[in-house]
This record gives C-alpha cells, structure tokens and sequence, in this order.
C-alpha cells in the first residue's frame, strides 16, 4: 500500500520518522486537512549500517501500518516507499523537493532520538525559508529539556542513583518515601541459573504472521545488503494492537518468572533450530518480553508498559513477588531511561571513545555463528535468526568475548546496531561502547564486565555441550575464555587495578607463579592471533 494525500497543497508539512510512531502523540489530536504528515523509506537509512534483514522489514511495516492508521483516522498522510524515494540523495534533499511541490509554508517535526538524524535535521533548517517547529517525541518519563539536570558530559554516572531518583519523582513501587519490599533494587534474586526441572514453564514466545513479501521484494530491487534470515512472516509486532498484545501476553505469562531467570542462559529450549523444526514451538526467548522494538519505535509508551505490569503484579495476589516486578521497572524506567540520558550528554565525542585502545577486526565468524565456542554459537545464531539476544547474552556472551579480545569499539558498535532489531544508537551505543566494552572509561559502568568461563557456566548449560572444557585455562582444549580473561586483567592493570571491585582478582592474578602467568598470557597471545579459527 502507497498511501497518497487527497489534496496537491498543504500549509505544513510534518515528518515522521521511522521510530517515532507514537499514535498518543498530541500532533494527532486534531485534524487538518492543510497538514500533510509524511513517512518515507529512506535509502539513507539503510546504508549507515548493514541492518539484520527482519529490523528493516519491522521498521518499513510498522512504518506503513502507522500510515495507514493515521489515513483511516482522516489525516492527509504520504507514505514514501523506496521506489519513491530513490531519486534523493538523502533526507534533506527529500524534504525540499516535497516543500516545493506541496507549497509548504511551515515544517514541523519530532527531535530525532539519534544524534546524526537530530544533526542533519538542524541543518537542514538552517537553509530552508519556511518557519519550522520541533516538537518534543512525547514518550520517555523525562523530557529532552529535563535531561542536563540529571546528566553532565564526561561525568561518571551511575544507574542505581539515578533510578532511585525516577522510582521516587514517578512513584513508581513506592510506599510514601520508601521502596515496596523494603528494598530498591533486587537484583541479587535476578540470577538463578534456569534448570530442566524449569523448562515446562518456560511459555511459548508469542510470535506474529506479517505478511513482509512485499518489502522483501523491494530491498532486493534496491539492492539493499542486510544480514540474517527471515521468511515472508514476520514474527514482530508492526502495530499498536499488536505491541499491547505483546506487551499482555508478558504480563500474564513471562513476569510471574522474570525476574528470577532474567540473566539465565539456555541452548536446550533451542534445539528445534538444529531440527528445522517450526519456529513457533520454540521457548527461545524464555521470560523476557520482547517488547524493545515496540517500545523503541514508540508504538507503546514505557509508563503504559510499567502500569500494565504494575496492575498485573497488584491483581496476581501474591503470583508476582515483588522483586519480580522490580528486576522488570529497573530495566524500563532505569535502565532505558538511564542509557538515553547518557547518550545525549555526551554526544558526539562519545561514539569515539575507546579507553582501553582497542583495535582489533571483529572475527569473520560473527556474520555466520560458525565457532566452536558454544555460548558465542548460540547467541550469534540466535541474533542471525531472530534479530533478537537478550541482555545477558549481549553483555556476558558476545560482549565479554569482544571486550577480552580487545576488539575495535566502533566495529562492535556497529555490529549490536545493525544486528537488532531493537537497535537505535540513543539505545545501543551507551549499552555496547559503554557498559559492555567500558570503552566510555566508566561514565556508564563503575567496572569493566569481564568474566571467565565461569560466569558462563554459572549462568547457562552451554558449557555441557562446548568443543571447549570450562574448567581448563591454558590447555589447548581449555575454555577460551579463561586464558584470555586473565590476560585481559593482567594487560589492563595500569587502567583497571585501582577499582576497588577489581582488588581481589587483582589478589588472586598475584598469587599464581611466575610459570603459571607466563602459560596463560602464552596461551592468550596464541587465541588472540587465532581468533578466526576459534
């Protein structure tokens, strides 16, 4: 569908772009047929990064159902596909041809979420006549203005104290002054390892049938280069009905158990991938909502998510414990929250950061998941297949390894933005060069998240299956993992050894012998010079 306007002239143009598709928004409270709302696909879009094939199809679908909807609700829309779009270089050149030809008299738009859109944007306006008007996007708990009193650039920030501030301005899990269950932050209870005797109430991800034959049909007439799979069903919501009963389906279903297994790991709900099997019999997703694209798009807004969970955890009569409804709040109105604030307060120099100098290439087997490393394996393929990890995978599975290795941040950054479909800069860059490469020098995170095999077998049954033995370090059967962490503490010491939270591995490096040292950092030179064949 190409959806047209009634009429050939409009006073004001109003752009919409592909993550700000916000129907509660108050530009929609009342019509004008001399306002023309355009929503284009942009070749721009799809050229600043290699984007997972299902991401571009969920943005152009979601784009054009939103469309649609303003359309039936009497809006004088455009919708831009990208046959229509080709012939203009970029956003700009786009936005002056459409002035001209609908003799626009005024330009209004919504503050982009990602510094490079907010930037072109702004110059754009500098060499247009016409008056223009920027609107805040309506849907964070903290508006683009309150962000410098909660952020300053360069500063070390930490997410605790700002959350507990948002708990206490929104109310949010409060009992007057004090935090429900006594306590702010249950986090402690959020790390049990998920075992069989969990599996049968694991539920079923709820996954959708949309139609995508269309769009997939058009990136390869324009020859757009993606990665990953798909079919012609997209298992992603692409409308509001759709991202509200995403959103129901978690808090009937997954919230009961979120909490409790929100960093576990698991390959054994996934072997039907190895089968061929049906998608729909997978419980790939365990008990996290997958609720990041609907919510990144703005098709859902994160105070309508946290009431939805907050009545159900009120009307579950004790089902929902509350550090399963608090593991839940601190990811939207912290974590979320938190990541934009730092974003903004530091770009644009924060997407150059690189403290640790890390430089090395990204091995090759990130684009296909062919490593005999199992937990690497199944995360990549997992994000290949469904454009989707969850936060743990992303952090202690595919981040850990990048941070160990000393891969170049940029090229990590540009492989977490272009793999999920969840992935927006404002989102991704605070979560990958900061907190998960430490690549910021601690403005996001007080330490670097380093982990050993360890960690991993604590927190999934990957290491049961691996071609690599966990409980080895220097051996040529050894785990990895092991030998470069110890490499990666030893190599950084001058950076990381005055963190008081490093001090006892700092200990523990200092008590092995001087062999001992020499075996592993020879056995890290020798996997750091292989990581292609690992």
């Amino acid at each position: 569908m190409n959806i047209k306007p009634s009429q050939q002239t409009f006073t004001c143009l109003r752009l919409i772009l592909g993550d700000q598709l916000n129907a509660k928004h108050s530009w929609y409270k009342e019509k004008n047929s001399n306002t023309l709302y355009v929503i284009a696909e942009l070749h721009q879009e799809t050229r600043y990064v290699v984007h997972h094939v299902q991401k571009v199809c969920a943005f152009f679908a979601a784009m054009e159902q939103f469309a649609s909807a303003l359309a039936r609700a009497n809006h004088q829309v455009l919708h831009l596909t990208l046959n229509d779009t080709v012939g203009y270089s970029d956003l700009p050149e786009l936005l002056k041809h459409l002035i001209s030809v609908y003799s626009i008299q005024k330009f209004e738009y919504q503050l982009p979420d990602e510094f490079r859109l907010r930037e072109q944007l702004n110059s754009f306006v500098q060499q247009t006549a016409i008056p223009t008007f920027i609107y805040e996007t309506e849907h964070f708990y903290l508006t683009d203005k309150e962000l410098p009193n909660y952020f300053s650039k360069g500063k070390r920030h930490r997410m605790e104290a700002f959350y507990r501030k948002m708990r206490h301005r929104f109310q949010v899990l409060m009992n007057g002054d004090l935090p429900a269950g006594g306590q702010w932050n249950f986090d402690a209870n959020n790390r049990k390892k998920i075992k069989p005797e969990h599996f049968i109430n694991v539920p079923q991800p709820l996954l959708f049938a949309n139609n995508i034959s269309v769009i997939l049909s058009r990136l390869n007439a324009h020859n757009i280069k993606t990665i990953g799979k798909t079919n012609e069903l997209l298992l992603w919501p692409i409308n509001r009905t759709q991202a509200r009963e995403l959103l129901n389906y978690f808090c009937r279903f997954c919230l009961p158990n979120f909490g409790h297994f929100q960093d576990a790991m698991t390959s054994q709900l996934d072997k039907q991938r190895l089968l061929g099997e049906d998608s729909a019999n997978k419980q790939w997703s365990l008990f996290h909502s997958r609720l990041s694209f609907a919510l990144n798009t703005k098709m859902i807004s994160p105070h309508e998510v946290i009431q939805a969970a907050l009545l159900q955890y009120k009307q579950a009569q004790g089902a929902i414990t509350v550090s399963q409804i608090e593991g839940f709040v601190r990811q939207i109105l912290g974590w979320r929250e938190f990541v934009r604030g730092i974003y903004w307060a530091n770009m644009p120099s924060y997407g150059q950061l690189n403290y640790l100098s890390a430089t090395r290439p990204l091995p090759h087997w990130f684009w296909h998941g062919k490593t005999k490393m199992n937990c690497m394996s199944h995360a990549i393929h997992q994000s290949l297949d469904y454009a989707y990890a969850h936060h743990i995978q992303r952090l202690m599975v595919t981040g850990n390894f990048c941070l160990l290795t000393g891969i170049s941040p940029t090229e990590v950054d540009q492989w977490y933005l272009g793999i999920y479909i969840d992935a927006i800069e404002w989102v991704e860059m605070p979560n990958t060069r900061g907190m998960s490469q430490f690549a910021d020098g601690g403005i996001v995170g007080s330490k670097a998240y380093a982990a050993s095999g360890n960690y991993i077998n604590k927190m999934s049954d990957y290491c049961s299956s691996c071609h690599y033995n966990v409980s080895k370090t220097t051996e040529s059967n050894a785990c990895p993992l092991n030998s470069l962490y110890w490499n990666f503490i030893q190599q950084h010491q001058n950076l990381l050894g005055s963190n008081p939270r490093n001090s006892l591995v700092y200990v523990n490096w200092e008590k092995k012998t001087t062999a001992q040292q020499a075996n592993i950092i020879n056995r890290s030179n020798y996997l750091l010079a292989h990581l292609n064949e690992l």
